[in-house]
């Protein structure tokens, strides 16, 4: 029987251990997409507690409590931080199989030199000892992006963002990885929902008021100009449901702005000729684009006036029409305006398809690409699905490897998770005799996956 959770954690062969210790356990992270406050990295926020750093904002954490039956007092409510820390310790042997399980004991036992299983008998003794250890030095949110080997954090922030605290973290020396903004105008993506309005209000007040489709564009491109001077490198588009028409945007933006109801059509419309805008502003700039689809948000009318949005009430949502996806990819090719992309999916259904959309359009060094398992997907299985896609119908050498898409400061152990399923998978293949046994060459592909293929791809570089 195996030790629970120890050096050997999900590395099965021989060959998988030498590839993670050689080669995978010690590479700097580039987390190309998160969403942790530019803010609080600079002010070097501190936790009193565990409950602080794990359960303020993790949306994960609180789908696993609400399931087990927990009161929503001691997920998002009034509870005192011991008392919702306690109330997670309790369910947490109920998650045998789950990627929260792993993940909470991977930070206890990476940040807090804790091995012994979170459950309601040790809660106590591991709320003390966490929260001596979190009110000591070495504990604030650089020193712990540190400690993870972070070297690029690749925030998300809307077209709108001021950026203080991306400029701030620039000038300051004493931060020994970069912090970038991310482009993610999905306000203005989504022109059927009311946040589109006051958007547009909030972009125009910055860069020339927003009174109709060319205004619009120009103050896109204004703030695109703006974030690329702050060292922005990526984009990052959110969607509901992916559309794309062509036709005439100018008439569906000025009703939008007027507040007047829109047709599917009008909607799939715009939607494509901001995309197609966009895509050819992104490529002139060099900025890579990544496209997020699947997803059904905030399903929840209760949670959404409980708590608001993002309290965890998301679900996997409509499969992505190839077609439609096709035809954007094709139009920005055929117009030299297509950037280097990332697809990524939340419905397991779109695998194949994306998998294979991405090498149809590949060219130029792997343009685009078949994204990390994102969300709802990155646990074991999901994490195996995306390798076996990338190795089965493109390739998995030329991948940009994996990401958080998290807003917890401790959840870089994902990339350890991820490093070690990759590892594993490699060694699976190399030990069943599908794939001879060459270290070196094997060693630098997981380095290559790790982290030197975004920098290269992104075009970072660090600090």
């Amino acid at each position: 029987m195996r030790k629970f959770m120890d050096d050997k954690f999900l590395l099965t062969t021989e060959t998988a251990e030498d590839l993670f210790f050689k080669y995978a356990k010690d590479c700097p992270i580039i987390d190309y997409h998160n969403h942790l406050s530019a803010k609080e990295i600079f002010e070097r926020r501190t936790y009193e507690n565990i409950t602080q750093l794990w359960l303020e904002a993790d949306h994960y954490k609180w789908r696993c409590m609400r399931v087990s039956g927990v009161p929503e007092k001691y997920v998002t409510g009034d509870a005192t931080d011991y008392e919702k820390f306690y109330e997670f310790a309790k369910i947490m042997p109920r998650l045998i199989g789950s990627p929260v399980y792993h993940w909470a004991h991977l930070e206890l036992q990476r940040y807090f030199g804790i091995e012994t299983p979170l459950c309601e008998d040790s809660a106590e003794e591991i709320w003390k000892k966490t929260s001596k250890m979190l009110q000591s030095e070495g504990f604030d949110a650089v020193s712990l992006l540190d400690k993870a080997k972070a070297k690029i954090l690749c925030t998300t922030d809307d077209p709108a963002d001021s950026l203080e605290w991306h400029l701030k973290l620039a000038g300051d020396d004493t931060v020994p990885f970069k912090v970038l903004p991310s482009f993610r105008p999905d306000r203005f993506l989504h022109i059927d929902q009311p946040a589109f309005v006051i958007a547009a209000g909030q972009l125009g007040a910055k860069y020339g008021e927003v009174t109709d489709w060319e205004s619009l564009k120009d103050a896109l491109c204004k703030s695109l100009d703006f974030f690329l001077e702050a060292g922005c490198k990526v984009t990052d588009h959110g969607f509901i449901k992916f559309r794309y028409e062509r036709g005439d945007a100018a008439p569906i933006v000025l009703k939008a702005l007027l507040g007047k109801p829109l047709t599917e059509n009008e909607v799939a419309i715009y939607q494509g000729e901001l995309l197609y805008f966009l895509a050819g502003e992104y490529a002139k700039r060099n900025m890579a684009m990544q496209l997020h689809m699947g997803p059904i948000r905030n399903n929840s009318p209760k949670l959404v006036e409980y708590f608001g949005a993002d309290a965890g009430g998301d679900s996997v949502g409509y499969t992505t029409d190839p077609f439609k996806l096709g035809a954007f990819l094709g139009d920005c090719e055929g117009a030299n305006a297509l950037p280097k992309t990332i697809l990524y999916n939340l419905n397991p259904a779109d695998n194949t398809m994306l998998a294979t959309m991405a090498v149809n359009f590949a060219a130029d060094g792997a343009k685009v690409q078949y994204g990390a398992a994102w969300w709802l997907l990155d646990h074991i299985r999901g994490i195996e699905a995306q390798i076996d896609q990338l190795m089965e119908t493109g390739t998995l050498a030329g991948s940009v490897g994996m990401l958080t898409d998290s807003r917890s400061f401790t959840s870089f152990v994902r990339h350890e998770y991820f490093r070690r399923i990759l590892c594993n998978k490699i060694g699976l293949l190399v030990e069943s005799g599908q794939y001879p046994y060459d270290i070196e060459y094997l060693g630098k592909l997981v380095e290559d996956i790790c982290w030197k293929n975004a920098v290269n791809y992104f075009g970072f570089e660090l600090k």
